[in-house]
């Protein structure tokens, strides 16, 4: 990744937390005080969904996707325990404990500061983030974790994979239970937008460049011309959802306290089940500390664009999904810095 330092994590990714507080400052000044911008950019939609975000956040997404190697898949069952670990952790366990404590929180604990219609769109947005694990920071993550790349790779497509599959019934049951009503088709067009097409075009792409150019000519220098335009698109989506949100954030600026709260638990709970799994299966730390991370990071890009796709640039949904990105870095950095602490616990 271009700009890297030397700890492997690159400035914009470092500082992620701070791009988006001063992203939400910008957003929310844009929207006090030139709410022109906002109404004129609010006119480009096309099926509720917003022209100018879906365009970014395709931005986002397609240069991760081309990082993903499919072609690892056929490895899986050369060592079977750390993907277990993974698709359980993501998939069966990870969905349902955010649900459980986005609720407890938002309904019980802070119930007498948040509306329970406030209450109910931020557990959507939980819920979206619950349901989408991470797929690309996952790999900076294992860097810095010292993780096994190869089995890495092996963990993102298979999760890849599976997002195809459980992300939408999962999100619609969840929702469902939740009490907000979420329509099949525009759920099913969201994963077609946000991960089919681009998961399909940059597996094309990363196919079409190496068998013209080579896999160290992919790796050095085509794929590094889109380094920092996932954070770049990424950023310039939270400005537009922040000048939509700004009469929500000054109204009620606590709740991105509040919101971060179960989050944040959620992220440590996460971690501990998959790597205290993988000590338990002895499994190498190279494999469990990857497992780990894979679980609790989120593949917050895909739920911002569902939010918006589902609810709207304005919709409080789309806030918590962003409350997600604001808490993501820091958390991530304290757990490898646990991870590399606690190498000792598992067999060399």
């Amino acid at each position: 990744m271009s700009g890297q330092d030397k700890s492997g994590i690159g400035f914009f990714e470092k500082y992620l937390t701070l791009w988006v507080i001063l992203c939400m400052v910008v957003g929310v000044l844009i929207g006090k005080f030139l709410p022109a911008i906002p109404a004129f950019l609010g006119r480009f939609e096309y099926a509720q969904v917003s022209i100018p975000i879906a365009i970014l956040i395709w931005l986002m997404i397609y240069p991760m996707m081309m990082k993903v190697d499919f072609a690892s898949v056929r490895n899986v069952g050369k060592n079977p325990k750390g993907l277990f670990v993974t698709w359980v952790t993501n998939w069966l366990i990870k969905p349902f404990t955010m649900y459980g404590i986005a609720w407890f929180f938002f309904y019980v604990i802070f119930k007498a500061v948040i509306p329970a219609e406030l209450a109910r769109d931020y557990l959507a947005g939980a819920i979206l983030l619950g349901a989408a694990p991470c797929t690309a920071m996952v790999f900076v993550w294992s860097h810095l974790t010292k993780g096994n790349p190869a089995y890495t790779v092996v963990q993102v497509a298979t999760n890849d994979l599976i997002i195809l599959i459980a992300f939408t019934p999962i999100v619609a049951f969840l929702m469902g239970v939740s009490g907000v009503s979420v329509p099949w088709d525009t759920l099913l067009l969201s994963v077609v937008l946000f991960v089919v097409i681009p998961l399909t075009l940059g597996s094309v792409t990363r196919r079409v460049v190496i068998k013209n150019k080579g896999q160290d000519y992919f790796e050095h220098s085509f794929i590094t011309k889109f380094n920092n335009v996932t954070v770049i698109g990424l950023l310039l989506t939270l400005v537009i959802i922040f000048s939509f949100q700004g009469d929500v954030i000054l109204g009620n600026p606590l709740h991105i306290i509040l919101i971060a709260i179960p989050l944040s638990i959620q992220t440590y709970l996460i971690f501990a089940i998959a790597y205290l799994t993988s000590k338990a299966l002895k499994l190498s730390h190279d494999v469990a500390a990857p497992a780990g991370m894979i679980g609790a990071s989120n593949f917050f890009e895909l739920a911002v664009a569902v939010a918006i796709a589902l609810f709207g640039a304005q919709s409080p949904v789309a806030l918590a999904t962003i409350v997600g990105v604001l808490v993501e870095v820091p958390i991530m950095l304290s757990l490898v810095r646990f991870a590399n602490k606690t190498k000792r616990w598992f067999p060399k």
